[in-house]
């Protein structure tokens, strides 16, 4: 019965094999705009009428005029802007609504296929959904800000604007190990003395999480290595697993990985003082910073054979047809942060008062050792030098595009085991 299971999945996985490759010329080809997103891109000086040069007084004054800016967001730190962005433009109302990376994308692609254009910006991660079903086929509009263009490496601005880099890596708790890090291999997870004890958001409506996922499958040569350096042997596969980055997770959920729905309580549950049995968490590292806030005691495995860094995108972008775009614009830049922040800004927690935040403006509820902006003129944050210490591997959006259907599959299958 196993066995006929994962023969139909094998032709399910050629279906969608031969879906993706015909689909791929559509995907990478994008199409010219509609006539109505034409004129909606003329009048507001955007794609392929963007000026060479920007008049920034203008843009914040028809801005104002607009009065509101409407922002779908993966993040719900966005909603701590409201009271400062409003401080910096009292003529902008700025409205949040935090509905997390799958139902961004979800709710954006719905809303536009019906005719409704009430986004300005919308800013997630997803990458592979971002780049190829929104961006590529005009959802979304890449904006970046004239005057941080030479501030933000190329790479980190198109094809999209990359608002914030993130990672998610492995968190243990202070507490109860006290002689550091219980791991130093990957695989170590997999073993049965952490049966039941590694928890993670749920992949298949965890947009980051997938990712991560998704990027230590996209490595399976790396991940193989790895096991014969802890293990002394080649890796052997369960029967129809193609390959090491498959099995690793074939193993994590045949050990039992407790699923979250929340990763301030995934966060909580491995970082929380006082516990006799905490979880390990394989969590978005930003939760860091809930060691301050909350006084959590956890800490990142930092030396992970063969990566302990697995970096992801958020990307930020004008939504087609926006009904404010230039309050979009407006927004978009006070997410990048002041104009006179620099490498020797002077910069002190709390990050989100006081000068420090007049500084920082939108990255002050991402200034922490787990999120780093995409500018090259930025200071790291208190604690951030382990960010620049970790090996790490990036979320590939193309890999993302091709092989996510197969991995969704994947993870329902063997979930169910």
């Amino acid at each position: 019965m196993k066995n006929d299971i994962w023969f139909l999945s094998r032709r399910f996985f050629t279906v969608v094999f031969v879906v993706f490759f015909l689909s791929l010329g559509s995907a990478i080809a994008k199409p010219e705009p509609p006539p109505e997103m034409q004129a909606w891109l003329k009048k507001a000086e955007l794609g392929a009428y963007e000026p060479s040069k920007e008049n920034w007084d203008e843009i914040v004054k028809k801005a104002t005029e607009e009065g509101e800016v409407i922002v779908y967001t993966s993040s719900g730190r966005i909603q701590k802007l409201v009271k400062s962005f409003g401080k910096v433009y009292p003529g902008i109302k700025l409205t949040v609504h935090d509905l997390g990376s799958t139902k961004s994308v979800e709710k954006t692609k719905r809303e536009q296929q019906a005719g409704i254009y009430n986004a300005d910006v919308v800013t997630t991660g997803n990458s592979g959904q971002v780049i190829h079903e929104m961006l590529n086929k005009n959802l979304l509009v890449n904006y970046v800000p004239h005057h941080f263009k030479s501030r933000i490496p190329r790479e980190y601005r198109e094809p999209l604007l990359i608002r914030v880099n993130e990672a998610v890596v492995f968190f243990y708790n202070m507490e109860a190990f006290t002689n550091g890090s219980p791991v130093t291999n990957i695989w170590e997870f997999t073993e049965p003395r952490f049966k039941g004890r590694v928890g993670m958001k749920n992949p298949m409506s965890s947009g980051s999480t997938f990712m991560a996922v998704m990027t230590l499958i996209q490595h399976p040569q790396e991940m193989a290595a790895a096991y014969k350096r802890y293990k002394g042997e080649e890796i052997k596969l369960s029967d129809g697993v193609p390959d090491a980055g498959y099995e690793f997770w074939a193993r994590m959920l045949k050990n039992d990985i407790v699923i979250f729905k929340s990763g301030s309580k995934l966060a909580a549950a491995s970082g929380k003082k006082g516990q006799k049995n905490p979880l390990l968490a394989f969590a978005n590292m930003t939760y860091i910073a809930r060691n301050d806030s909350k006084g959590f005691v956890n800490a990142i495995v930092q030396d992970l054979d063969p990566v302990a860094k697995l970096l992801y995108p958020t990307f930020t972008a004008i939504a087609r047809q926006a009904p404010h775009p230039n309050a979009a614009k407006v927004f978009t830049a006070f997410v990048l942060g002041s104009t006179e922040l620099n490498k020797n800004s002077k910069l002190s927690k709390p990050y989100t008062k006081g000068a420090s935040s007049d500084l920082l403006l939108g990255l002050a509820p991402y200034f922490d050792p787990g999120t780093r902006s995409p500018r090259n003129d930025v200071p790291s944050p208190e604690g951030g030098e382990i960010w620049d210490e970790m090996k790490e591997w990036h979320v590939d959006a193309d890999f993302m595009w091709k092989q996510g259907a197969r991995i969704r599959d994947f993870w329902i299958q063997h979930s169910s085991m």
